[in-house]
């Protein structure tokens, strides 16, 4: 993991101190289960639990000579255990022990990025209700089209996070599972059975898979991972969203900007949008893990270890990757310094060709087709957008539209509540009923 893109909390979890006491998690819930059921003797059980240690050191010795890291793990707990440790790591093989432990530690890794989305939807939902009634231009092709509100514009990511919870919870469930099912997953050897496997999981908080080969099928963790750069190709959106509004000529929203913060080494009037253009590329690399993880699904029979090594890079990784943008995303958005006054200046720069729609719609009513309310309306439009004139003052003057809209029916055309009637509804849709501060539209 690259320090500069971890947050300690995260980092601890894909330590090798940490890998091996997961390890040292299984080993122990598998000893305390045969113990329960029989299968060793009670008072070895007790004196390998008392006493079970690693050596970090002693195991990268170790493995210097046996080539295993599993292997030279073991090893190092059986010297600390003596010789009760004849029933350590009995009738297992490596995949129970680092497949189950894996299981333990995106589980951990998951339930801190759950929280990060929960933090962000929340952040998002208290400015979205903030700026519920502030008007801003809303733009299709990045072309203006009508208004809308920022608030709303925040509320679609808070939704758009609201499904990306639901879908990591979903993929969260289908990874907390373990196997303890021997070499070829048939619980060949005395030492395992179905019940034991479930009893020993029971005790990490796992479910045994449905069934296994030497591994756990990589699907499920496949899936995990597509979670996570689906999640955080949310976060890019957001991400870019705020740094389109943030261009000089928009300067509809602005980052924060720390005391003694310098945006570049050689124009000191530089506020650059940094923290947004690095979830950008932070999402790239996750989304790129992902696929290491889809192509870690095909193994070669019931196993092979070519899923490892791209295991131990992505998983720590794309956790950890994700884990920092979210943060970062969240912090972001709630010190984001929103500029109501640009928006009105960008409302007002077509001088009301947004109500295009609305005059087309008015001389369909009063009788004309779409295809002639379109021309005429169009005709006007296009007149404004050259600078000839003000849009409304243009369909005032056109005595063509004038036979068939008044005056007072344009006026009222003009009125820009129409735009902002329906926003509470759709807020309480989302967020509920609840009452908060709201920027009034102006």
């Amino acid at each position: 993991m690259i320090e500069r893109y971890s947050r300690p909390q995260m980092a601890e979890i894909w330590s090798l101190s940490h890998q091996y006491a997961s390890w040292l998690r299984v080993e122990l819930a598998v000893v305390a289960a045969q113990a329960e059921l029989g299968l060793i003797p009670v008072y070895e059980a007790r004196e390998i639990s008392s006493k079970a240690r690693f050596d970090e050191a002693r195991i990268a010795e170790i493995e210097k000579t046996v080539g295993h890291d599993v292997i030279a793990f073991v090893t190092s707990v059986e010297e600390s255990v003596g010789s009760a440790a004849r029933y350590l790591h009995y009738g297992l093989t490596s995949s129970d022990v680092l497949d189950t432990a894996l299981a333990l530690r995106l589980g951990e890794a998951g339930a801190i990025i759950l929280a990060d989305v929960q933090a962000l939807k929340q952040t998002l939902k208290e400015r979205a209700q903030e700026f519920q009634l502030t008007p801003i231009i809303g733009r299709s092709h990045g072309i203006h089209a009508e208004p809308t509100t920022f608030g709303l514009k925040l509320a679609t990511f808070y939704a758009e996070f609201d499904r990306q919870e639901k879908r990591l919870i979903l993929a969260l469930e289908e990874i907390r599972q373990g196997q303890i099912s021997g070499p070829v997953g048939n619980y060949s050897s005395a030492a395992l059975s179905p019940d034991l496997e479930k009893l020993a999981l029971a005790k990490l908080g796992l479910r045994p898979a449905p069934i296994s080969s030497q591994i756990l099928a990589r699907d499920c963790h496949a899936n995990f991972f597509q979670t996570l750069a689906l999640l955080m190709t949310s976060a890019e959106r957001l991400a870019v969203e705020i740094r389109l509004l943030a261009r000089t000529e928009v300067a509809e929203v602005e980052e924060p900007f720390g005391r003694g913060q310098k945006g570049s080494s050689a124009m000191p009037h530089k506020k650059n949008p940094i923290l947004a253009e690095n979830i950008t590329g932070l999402a790239r690399v996750v989304r790129s893990l992902a696929q290491a993880a889809l192509e870690n699904v095909v193994l070669w029979h019931e196993r092979d270890i070519s899923h490892s090594s791209a295991e131990r890079i992505l998983a720590p990784e794309a956790t950890g990757l994700t884990d920092f943008a979210l943060t970062r995303l969240n912090g972001l958005v709630a010190g984001l310094t929103v500029k109501p006054e640009s928006m009105s200046r960008n409302l007002a720069l077509t001088q009301g060709l947004y109500n295009s729609q609305e005059v087309l719609l008015a001389l369909c009513d009063q009788g004309l087709s779409r295809v002639k309310a379109y021309a005429l309306t169009q005709r006007a439009a296009l007149q404004a957008a050259e600078g000839v004139g003000g849009f409304k003052e243009l369909l005032l003057a056109d005595p063509e539209i004038g036979q068939h809209l008044k005056a007072e029916a344009i006026e009222a055309i003009f009125k820009p509540e129409r735009f902002y009637r329906w926003v509470e509804t759709i807020c309480q849709g989302l967020f509920g009923p609840e009452k908060s501060g709201q920027a009034s539209a102006e």
